[in-house]
């Protein structure tokens, strides 16, 4: 099976722990079999391939996910990076020439497109390969699936199939609507669009040379910012008239705000929190490192993280983003593709930031113009290396670089540095790299 899953949003609908870096996807509330904790796109990419072990999945995404997406899942996932944001229709436009192009993906293989961060059950990815498995028999240019609604929700469009079958031909899409004729809807049998194609390589490539200027992975990566924005329902779907839907009756909840996160999760507190007796209904994530305690609360969520804290009645959490809209708060903590790093302090002329490292990663082969750093090795070993001079180092090691120093460190075990970056201008794009 190809599969590409869609990586896209920002952070701020679940502030603070996501933030424009880590986007929701990103966050480990989820429990795997063997107790551990695994986030959206982690418990997304695990489920598609116990249901399919050969599945080949893309991810598009932007460039400011990478590193956390290399974090979570290795180095060994294809990614189709969009240089800015245009909908769904030019991302999934660029996955599929990459897909032909990079890949090597032969025009006549199916594809399936869907978003990394619904929740769903098992049946779910069982879904997925039959959609992908409809898709390969060409019975119609497009095939999607439809979510049976659980209640008549104004977030979701609809899709009014011709009949109540399993697998139907589709009458006609509607925009999101209000709850009224949202009911309507269910009452003729609507479905839900949670944004699941399936569809021949070939014929949404031949599709994208009608409706945009350029072809090609490379001439549609250089000119992808004059690209207009557009979702792949409007461009595709909805003038597509050989369609098919297949319905979906088992679990799948968009969990875009922490109301409905919380009610996906397992437990009441993740972290170091205590909830005393007289709460009901309150949640309590926690990833601080100072302990939380909540008395006689009622219905309320609990969020803290490098970034901020979040006290809010569930029911209003929803409008969270505009409020976080007016902070002007530098990033405290990112997963990088060689491990992450928290910042621990900020001054006028300095910032301490604790720096973790997984064993066999390295960091960039960078210098800064306007701050001085000091490594102190906390526990673990590796290498730096400070102008071409290679020194192994061990817990309690110290290492100067004076500003304009080249420099890197190589972890040979699991390593963690305490970081201090002293100067009057220290800013994230001071930073030059160099090959190693």
């Amino acid at each position: 099976m190809n599969i590409v899953l869609l990586s896209g949003g920002s952070g701020k609908r679940l502030w603070p722990l996501s933030n424009d870096i880590r986007s929701k996807q990103f966050i480990k509330i989820f429990r795997r079999p063997d107790g551990s904790r695994e986030s959206m796109v982690q418990r997304m990419v695990r489920g598609i391939r116990q249901a399919d072990e050969n599945a080949v999945i893309t991810i598009a995404t932007s460039k400011s996910q990478i590193s956390s997406l290399h974090h979570q899942l290795g180095e060994d996932i294809r990614i189709s990076v969009e240089p800015c944001r245009r909908d769904t229709f030019p991302a999934i436009v660029l996955s599929c020439y990459y897909l032909r192009d990079v890949a090597g993906v032969p025009e006549e293989e199916a594809v399936v497109i869907c978003p990394v961060d619904p929740y769903v059950d098992e049946t779910y990815f069982t879904a997925l390969k039959a959609l992908y498995d409809l898709a390969g028999s060409e019975q119609a240019h497009l095939n999607l699936i439809g979510m049976e609604p659980t209640y008549p929700s104004e977030k979701y469009g609809y899709i009014l199939p011709e009949s109540s079958e399993p697998v139907s031909r589709v009458l006609a899409f509607k925009e999101k609507p209000n709850a009224a004729d949202a009911q309507a809807y269910i009452q003729k049998g609507a479905l839900w669009n949670g944004g699941v194609f399936g569809f021949r390589l070939g014929y949404l490539l031949e599709l994208a040379k009608k409706l945009l200027p350029y072809e090609g992975y490379e001439e549609l990566l250089l000119h992808y910012e004059e690209l207009p924005k557009i979702s792949f329902d409007y461009a595709v779907a909805e003038k597509e008239e050989s369609i098919l839907v297949m319905r979906f009756a088992g679990e799948w909840k968009d969990l875009g705000t922490w109301n409905t996160l919380t009610e996906a999760m397992d437990e009441q507190v993740l972290g170091d929190a205590l909830l005393d007796e007289s709460s009901s209904g309150v949640h309590i994530i926690n990833e601080s490192g100072l302990p939380i305690v909540a008395m006689g609360l009622h219905d309320v969520v609990i969020s803290a993280g490098p970034d901020g804290i979040l006290v809010a009645d569930k029911g209003q959490s929803s409008y969270l983003k505009p409020l976080v809209d007016q902070l002007d708060r530098r990033i405290m903590f990112a997963e990088k593709s060689w491990g992450s790093f928290r910042v621990l302090d900020v001054d006028s002329s300095s910032m301490t930031i604790k720096v973790t490292l997984n064993p066999g990663h390295r960091m960039n082969y960078h210098s800064h113009q306007h701050r001085d750093e000091v490594w102190v090795v906390v526990s673990g070993e590796g290498r730096t290396l400070v102008d071409g001079m290679e020194q192994k180092i061990r817990p309690g090691d110290v290492v100067t670089m004076q500003a304009g120093t080249r420099h890197t460190v190589m972890a040979d075990t699991a390593l963690q540095l305490i970081e201090v970056q002293l100067g009057e201008d220290i800013n994230v794009q001071d930073k030059q790299k160099y090959p190693l």
